[in-house]
């Protein structure tokens, strides 16, 4: 009897893992070569037009595309607003007030729906989006796999399970992204992308203000100045991820880290005496290392669970059902 239970959940696994492999195979970088053969190039101009408006929205559009991998799949559900059937993943906490960009994407979308109606998905747009952010600022670019279909549904539950937070110890984020299929070192690349973008003073206060051995006494009485003490006091007030250099993508972040200036807890447990520390060290010593890792780990997070096939469908407009 254990023998036949033992079978059962064997054979599970290999139909659950030959499922993923299918449903992840049918992306392919030429996907909409015939059907909307201008459909990457009429994104591009959408986002740098917007980016070249506000620099601060590249890494918006990064963030936007790894908070919609993260729950329940690369699927676009992270743009659906609330309806009367849908609850929308907007408002958990570790997006209300914080994950941007939507307009960015929907002015986007509306520019492929002129030259291709109903063809290309929210989703897809989401990861191409944060391919051309990373290139215009000056981060790597890589060839995005497409065929992602837009989901029908969102899931603050699982949004609010599976995204970090900036409170979230080393141990906490291994696993979430281990949960994700991604290891340490896709997770230390991902986090790279810190070094471009702004954090809200509601984020790295109590940081600032711990008195820690594990932050550099003269970085914390700068980001004092913007960040009062009391809550709420400032909550909205914005700081560089990457004082030095906050509107290019290099490795500075790393840096950061190693002299312990990483403004989010979230950032500086990855230089802490852990797991992470070798690849952080990697990291700074190597520049062209840690931008080929980023443009891999961004590949493989826009791998996780596509919808594709019959399954899902393709928005006409990314906030809401058809």
């Amino acid at each position: 009897m254990v023998a036949a239970a033992m079978f059962r959940a064997a054979a599970m696994a290999m139909v659950l893992a030959l499922s993923l492999s299918t449903c992840q195979a049918q992306l392919s970088s030429t996907f909409y070569a015939e059907t909307c053969p201008n459909a990457l190039s009429t994104i591009r101009t959408s986002i740098r037009s917007a980016i070249a408006r506000e620099r601060r929205m590249a890494a918006s559009l990064i963030r936007l595309h790894f908070h919609d991998c993260f729950v329940q799949g690369c699927d676009a559900s992270i743009l659906l607003d609330n309806s009367p059937s849908i609850t929308s993943e907007k408002f958990v906490i570790q997006n209300n007030n914080s994950v941007r960009g939507f307009e960015v994407i929907e002015q986007a979308k509306s520019a492929v729906e002129n030259v291709c109606p109903g063809v290309v998905s929210c989703a897809d747009i989401l990861a191409v989006a944060a391919r051309d952010a990373s290139e215009y600022v000056g981060g790597p670019s890589w060839t995005v796999r497409l065929g992602r279909r837009d989901s029908t549904n969102a899931s603050p539950g699982l949004a609010s399970r599976d995204l970090p937070r900036f409170t979230d110890g080393l141990r906490s984020l291994i696993d979430l992204f281990g949960n994700k299929g991604l290891t340490e070192r896709d997770m230390v690349a991902l986090s790279g992308s810190h070094t471009i973008g702004q954090a809200q003073c509601v984020t790295f206060r109590d940081r600032i203000y711990s008195n820690g051995s594990d932050i550099d006494v003269g970085f914390a009485s700068t980001r004092r100045r913007n960040c009062p003490a009391t809550s709420p006091n400032g909550n909205r007030n914005l700081a560089p991820l990457d004082l030095v250099t906050p509107n290019s993508f290099d490795n500075n972040y790393f840096r950061n880290l190693l002299q312990r200036r990483g403004l989010l807890q979230s950032d500086q447990v990855l230089f802490s005496g852990g797991s992470t520390d070798s690849i952080v060290n990697e990291y700074n010593r190597n520049p062209s290392t840690f931008s080929s890792d980023f443009a891999s780990a961004m590949v493989k997070m826009g791998d996780i669970e596509p919808l594709t096939g019959s399954a899902g469908i393709i928005r006409s407009i990314c906030s809401r059902v058809n």
